[in-house]
């Protein structure tokens, strides 16, 4: 049974864009540490201005990002958030919230840590992903 769960969030975490040319040896490595959760639609996942300790990866449904109770962007499988404030230990930018019941890949602080040190390359698609988080927010300021 636990092969079958650990092989079930491999193939999830290749649909993750982030981790997209990563081996099947770093894919298991992120799936040991990544907790598979159910939520239903109407849940705040996170929530502006509180601490966060964890990285979400959206495995299947959908979720809105809002900042200051304005809806900013919508999220879907293989989008994810949360690293942010686990990058520099700041509160939340903004809140999420399922639109519709969801399957998430959660992984806490210090395996969030753990995974960037050890999976070559890791620390650099996040950087570019925080890079192209930052242009849509400039886009979206000179409008």
């Amino acid at each position: 049974m636990l092969l079958r769960r650990s092989s079930q969030k491999i193939d999830l975490l290749k649909k993750v864009p982030l981790f997209s040319n990563l081996s099947q040896r770093h894919l298991r490595e992120i799936g040991k540490h990544a907790d598979q959760v159910k939520v239903e639609a109407g849940r705040v996942l996170v929530q502006q201005g509180k601490t966060g300790w964890e990285f979400i990866f959206i495995a299947e449904g959908k979720a809105r990002v809002e900042k200051d109770g304005k809806v900013i962007r919508q999220l879907s499988k293989g989008d994810f958030f949360g690293e942010i404030s686990l990058i520099d230990g700041e509160p939340r930018t903004s809140s999420v919230i399922a639109e519709t019941d969801m399957t998430l890949l959660i992984v806490h602080k210090t395996s969030f840590d753990h995974l960037l040190e050890t999976i070559p390359g890791l620390q650099r698609k996040i950087l570019i992903s925080l890079c192209q988080y930052l242009r849509r927010a400039e886009k979206a300021i000179n409008k």
